[in-house]
């Protein structure tokens, strides 16, 4: 299997997710799929309920949504990964005040290595309007340092806009 990191962008409700589960199942089973998101109230629940139930057979999830560095090294090699998603990761540290610059750096050495299909899912933050707030501001500009050096590392870089996948790179 190829050694190729695919990045997928786009706003909320964009397809993002979507699109990454069709691109990973045009290779053959079994795929991981490693979960950043935190379920602290309802509607995160609704939404990670919704997306395991978009998944059916041959697929192993690994709930990180701090280790992602970890839960990426765990995966045999050539098994293809879909990553979702940065934004909910990066916010995990955030909120853990964690060294975001540290932990978004060793991500993204990780992410120029992949080792097999990897598909990785980011939201883009920047096409709004400016934050009201210091750390809205500081989530958006952190965001999109990110995706800027999981975009360098990438083979390909999707963007999507209502569901529609528009390539980048």
């Amino acid at each position: 299997m190829p050694e190729k990191l695919t990045f997928l962008l786009g706003g909320a409700r964009s397809g993002k997710s979507a699109h990454a589960e069709r691109l990973i199942t045009q290779f053959p089973a079994p795929w991981t799929y490693i979960a950043t998101a935190q379920a602290y109230d309802d509607e995160m629940r609704e939404r990670i309920s919704i997306h395991r139930g978009r998944r059916g057979d041959g697929w192993l999830t690994l709930d990180a949504p701090l280790d992602l560095v970890g839960a990426l090294g765990s995966v045999l090699d050539g098994t293809p990964v879909l990553v979702d998603c940065l934004t909910l990761w990066l916010t995990n540290h955030m909120l853990a005040d964690h060294d975001v610059e540290a932990e978004s750096a060793r991500l993204a050495d990780v992410l120029s290595r992949p080792r097999g299909p990897w598909f990785v899912v980011s939201n883009e933050v920047g096409l709004g309007i400016v934050p009201d707030n210091a750390l809205a501001r500081r989530f958006r500009d952190d965001t999109g340092r990110l995706n800027q050096k999981v975009a360098a590392a990438a083979d390909e870089v999707l963007f999507m806009v209502s569901g529609l996948p528009m390539k980048v790179k």
